[in-house]
């Protein structure tokens, strides 16, 4: 009984790697803009409002920029496919919500939440990233 444990286990990964799951989570948060030497497009549309978007790593990953309160910021918490490639290429940001007894300072400072680039998008088309409202255009990569 001890030895089917371990392939129980191995199998489970496998039927899940198979499924097709995956990390629709950010891979991480921080405070700031992304490196430089990291994007390779960034996005047209909402900057103003003090949301921004960006390609990085050759396309690998998205990440989304909003400005806010330092001590309460807007985070990505989920990248969601509205419309697959062919079809709109269209994905949105769900972030997480501020409580609303939380005090914030009054600053107004970008952070920054960076996914994987879900695989039925694409980066030869421009991709539109739904975000706290607002809408922005990603180039082709």
């Amino acid at each position: 009984m001890r030895t089917l444990a371990p392939l129980t286990v191995v199998a489970a990964a496998f039927a899940f790697a198979l499924a097709g799951c995956t990390v629709t989570g950010p891979t991480e948060n921080f405070s700031g803009l992304p490196d430089e030497e990291q994007i390779v497009n960034e996005s047209e549309g909402a900057a103003d409002s003090g949301i921004q978007a960006f390609w990085l790593h050759e396309g690998s990953q998205i990440a989304v920029s909003i400005s806010g309160s330092s001590g309460c910021p807007v985070i990505g918490s989920d990248i969601k496919v509205v419309e697959p490639k062919n079809e709109g290429n269209t994905v949105e940001i769900v972030t997480v919500p501020i409580p609303q007894d939380k005090i914030c300072t009054m600053d107004f400072v970008p952070h920054t939440s960076v996914f994987w680039t879900p695989a039925n998008v694409s980066t030869t088309q421009e991709l539109t990233v739904r975000v706290e409202g607002q809408e922005l255009t990603l180039p082709v990569k």
